[in-house]
């Protein structure tokens, strides 16, 4: 069991590795979404991606119910 999510995992780092290096257009509007705050003040900046995290967490919930409800 442990062996197969390693390799479910290894490709999906693989695949996400793909994405940014060949379709970076894919992965651009991470971070970008509204409900994103980004506070810039005399130079310090402060990112807090909270849809980007709900949508991401929402994915990730699908992918692994997939995986280990069979």
């Amino acid at each position: 069991m442990l062996g197969k999510v390693l390799v479910a995992v290894g490709i999906f780092i693989v695949g996400i590795g793909l994405a940014l290096q060949y379709a970076p257009w894919l992965v651009n509007w991470f971070g970008r979404l509204p409900g994103d705050i980004n506070l810039t003040r005399d130079g310090t900046r402060v990112f807090i991606p909270i849809t980007s995290m709900i949508l991401l967490s929402i994915a990730l919930t699908i992918v692994l119910n997939f995986f280990f409800r069979r």
